[in-house]
């Protein structure tokens, strides 16, 4: 009997690490910090304890766009891609046996042995221009103390290399992200994920450089959440409250509600067409919503966003359950009063990636190796 093991490699893929060009190397490494990883139980700096004051979180973004020490552009320089590659991070391995396999149709048979590679796999396009960027700001501030507010990517691998090349990851405490250590004139990278605007607040009155290397996919969400705010709806975030992205996006919404799969996304329609106790609807989305959030008065008019590495198929359920939800509350002819879709905010790359699984799925085969971090929601 032929076994198959079916080797697929998402957005999050480990690399093996050889070692980085002599130009990064020869610096001697400083001492690394504890890496964040947001889970249910940690605590996530959120709006910079969410001032009451209004605040234009989008004049904001534009005003900073316009600073000489904000740079979000990528270089696409050769010195860097070509260091990460020597790095063993390069976007596609040129090498072993992933380019074999690439070379033969997406499969190696040794043996009673068939490994299948899947169509989509390896960095997204944002993450690698997100990796890159960072290699670039070491290039440019070759002396400079850099940090980071969280990990580059939920990859392991690449966030040990940028460590080892002088880079200080945020440190979080029990009172929340500790940026004490980053000094005026130093540099800090934004990670793909994004950061709050927050955050961004704080580290330009630092008088810090800034290098932003969020994905423009995430700034897409940023975008719809804005625009559900300014029509004075209710932002439901299809995604996990506490993951960088999510903690970014809800700093860009005016009132929001996080929710994390279909079972909670019909409890909330539930809410709205029956009622319920109000009581047990706050506990279960503790942590969950914007300040001051009340079920009774705030889901009378809602907008959908997500978080960009969820299931597509879960969050266009949600918002099909959520438009029709509003149509039985009130009628169809008011439905653009009381619900707004944004558009389709999963990106691209996720897309392809979750395709090239399902297709992996129907060939049935006997083991499925999903290599990448364990933090990821594209690995999950």
């Amino acid at each position: 009997r032929v076994r198959t093991q079916t080797h697929s490699i998402g957005m999050a893929s480990t690399a093996t690490v050889a070692s980085a060009s002599a130009a990064y190397a020869a610096r001697p490494a400083l001492p690394s910090r504890r890496v964040v990883r947001a889970s249910r139980a940690s605590v996530v700096v959120r709006a910079a304890d969410e001032k009451d004051e209004p605040f234009d979180a989008r004049a904001f973004r534009r005003e900073l766009s316009k600073s000489p020490k904000y740079n979000r552009s990528f270089k696409k320089d050769d010195e860097s891609a070509e260091a990460m590659e020597n790095a063993g991070i390069g976007m596609l391995s040129k090498g072993g046996l992933v380019a074999q396999m690439r070379a033969e149709g997406f499969q190696h048979v040794k043996g009673d042995v068939t490994l299948k590679l899947a169509d989509a796999y390896g960095f997204c396009w944002g993450v690698e221009r997100a990796v890159q960027m960072a290699y670039e700001a070491r290039k440019q501030f070759p002396d400079e103390q850099i940090h980071i507010t969280n990990e580059i990517i939920h990859n392991p691998t690449v966030n040990k290399r940028l460590q080892d090349m002088g880079v200080k990851f945020i440190e979080e405490t029990a009172e929340g992200k500790d940026f004490s250590d980053v000094k005026e004139g130093e540099v800090v990278i934004l990670p793909a994920f994004g950061a709050s605007v927050w955050e961004m607040k704080m580290l330009a009155e630092k008088g810090v450089s800034i290098v932003d290397t969020t994905c423009p996919w995430v700034s897409k969400v940023w975008n719809a959440v804005d625009a559900h705010k300014r029509k004075e709806f209710t932002s439901i975030i299809h995604g996990k409250w506490a993951h960088e992205e999510t903690v970014a996006t809800t700093s860009f919404a005016g009132v929001y509600l996080v929710v994390k799969d279909l079972a909670e996304a019909e409890y909330v329609c539930d809410y709205i067409l029956n009622g319920g106790d109000k009581a047990e609807f706050m506990a279960k989305f503790a942590n969950a919503h914007s300040k001051g959030f009340d079920p009774d008065v705030d889901l009378e008019g809602l907008g959908i966003a997500n978080q960009t590495t969820m299931l597509k198929g879960e969050t266009e359920q949600i918002g099909k359950l959520l438009e029709k939800t509003m149509m039985s509350k009130y009628g169809v002819t008011e439905l653009d009063n009381h619900y707004k879709n944004a558009g389709d905010t999963i990106c691209d790359a996720t897309q392809e990636r979750q395709d090239a699984m399902y297709k992996l799925v129907e060939d049935k085969p006997d083991v499925i190796i999903v290599i990448g971090g364990v933090n990821s929601s594209h690995t999950h």
